[in-house]
């Protein structure tokens, strides 16, 4: 394990030019303070946790000391935001710290939030707030922990500065972790500016660092773009599998590695909603629930026309249709895991839509229903999840159909059964309100809460003695919580 002064720096984006991003020192927060860490996330840096408990480790991440290796960037970049076109947008309140590598040689950018203004901070302060920093800390570790590609998030660190949004806020700053910070509107942003070699660049760097495999194909670059499509639509998939609505999936916010980044208004779903939408502010509900799915195709889409320079349309547009299949056969396959199945068969589709249809009508709980599937026999399991449907015969005939499809998916125990499901579906996600509450507390000065659910958290699949109270049906307030991307 290391100490946090032997960290190995290699800051590859940085050598890239000040045309990608500007020099910017992080503003420090007003006496820092450790609100919460990650473990899991310390150790991709080979970092010894008691770390996170040292004077200098609040010190670091709360802006007010600095590796000597560190070279602090604000990158530049674009976007379509809510569908409309925004030439230049940027790290406004972030900095790339830098780039560590670790002893296994994976590198993993280090990213601080609520730094400070940048040159693209535009009306903001530059500042992020307690509230917001603790909603993606909590988010990038407990999507982890669900198989969710994510960014991490290494720790939470409060102040005392003030920050004003609605009311008056305190300051604090967010580690995130990714191996790469790069988003599809940074390649926007060096097509729609017509600055071909600074763009011919950027997509060098994405090959040669994050898709070197790419290398191999006949045409590198399109090779890449098919590996981004696919790793998007195993993505989505995920979410829509796993009921996680991101709430601002602009193109500034869309990974080039196809893993959740930037989180904002986010929502788990509680009863199910296809027609959910997690940000109070999208009246138009753009990114609702069900809307994820195609909106990712017309993000890559996006992505695709500022790639013209490089590869053809036809090609694109190929590889463009390869998303909906790939979505719908991840997706799919999910889908039966969390049934309970381990064959496939035509009609699963049917079976799938049926069942959200009537959750839907019944406001039935999303998450709770697929682990108490799994509590039993198919046939116990359904007698007693019955009574959460308003559509009695329409269960019912549900029902039927799905004890007979696992009849015939094979002879399993009960024992073997529960297993295999509780393995796949939680009994712990990120509610509202559990959020709520642990944030409620830590701006208080209390941060036990938000320690003791991220650690509830980071195993969801598994029944944790003490902590039924983490998975338990929200409380009718816990339902309608009010998530804007203010932050």
């Amino acid at each position: 394990m290391k100490a946090l002064d032997e960290l190995t720096f290699d800051n590859r984006f940085a050598r890239l030019g000040d045309a990608f991003s500007t020099h910017v020192l992080p503003e420090p927060l007003d006496v820092p303070r450790l609100v919460v860490a990650s473990n899991a996330a310390m150790a991709l840096l080979d970092l010894d946790p008691a770390v996170a408990e040292t004077p200098v480790f609040a010190e670091l991440f709360g802006g007010h000391k600095l590796w000597a290796e560190a070279e602090p960037r604000a990158m530049v970049y674009s976007g379509h935001q809510f569908g409309g076109y925004t030439p230049q947008l940027g790290d406004g309140r972030g900095l790339l710290l830098g780039e560590v590598y670790n002893e296994a040689g994976e590198h993993w950018d280090l990213h601080l939030k609520g730094a400070g203004m940048t040159p693209y901070s535009r009306m903001g302060d530059g500042r992020a707030v307690l509230r917001s920093s603790i909603r993606e800390f909590l988010a990038s570790e407990a999507l982890h922990a669900l198989s969710i590609p994510s960014s991490r998030a290494l720790c939470v660190i409060g102040s005392d500065t003030p920050v004003w949004r609605e009311k008056q806020e305190r300051g604090a700053m967010l580690l995130r972790m990714a191996p790469s910070h790069i988003r599809f509107g940074h390649f926007e942003y060096f097509y729609y500016t017509k600055k071909p070699e600074q763009q011919a660049l950027l997509a060098e760097h994405v090959l040669n660092l994050h898709y070197p495999e790419c290398r191999e194909q006949p045409e590198p670059y399109l090779a890449m773009f098919r590996e981004i499509v696919e790793r998007n639509a195993e993505l989505i998939a995920k979410w829509q599998a796993y009921g996680f609505c991101h709430g601002v999936m602009n193109t500034d916010n869309m990974s080039i590695l196809g893993i959740t980044f930037d989180f904002g208004p986010f929502s788990f779903l509680d009863d199910f909603d296809a027609h959910f939408i997690c940000n109070h502010s999208d009246h138009e509900g753009r990114y609702s629930f069900s809307n994820q799915v195609p909106i990712g195709q017309w993000n890559l889409s996006a992505l695709a026309q500022a790639l013209t320079p490089f590869i053809r349309v036809d090609a694109l547009k190929e590889a463009l249709g390869l998303y909906l299949p790939l979505y719908q056969a991840n997706y799919l396959d999910l889908m039966r895991r969390r049934l309970g199945l381990t064959t496939a068969e035509d009609d699963d589709q049917k079976l799938v839509e049926r069942l959200l249809q009537l959750m839907q009508n019944s406001g039935v709980d999303y998450t709770l229903f697929f682990r108490r599937l799994g509590d039993e026999s198919a046939a116990l399991a359904v007698a007693r999840l019955r009574d959460d449907f308003v559509d009695l015969a329409g269960f019912d005939a549900w029902a039927e159909v799905y004890k007979a499809r696992v009849e015939r998916d094979g002879n399993y125990s009960e024992e073997q059964r529960r297993e295999r499901m509780h393995a796949v579906n939680p009994l712990y996600i990120l509610r509202n309100y559990l959020a709520q509450n642990a944030i409620a507390a830590a701006e208080s000065g209390d941060y036990t809460e938000v320690r003791r659910l991220h650690e509830v958290l980071s195993k969801p699949f598994e029944e944790q003695a003490g902590m039924e109270q983490y998975a338990q049906r929200p409380p009718d307030w816990g339902k309608h919580l009010e998530i804007s991307c203010s932050s």
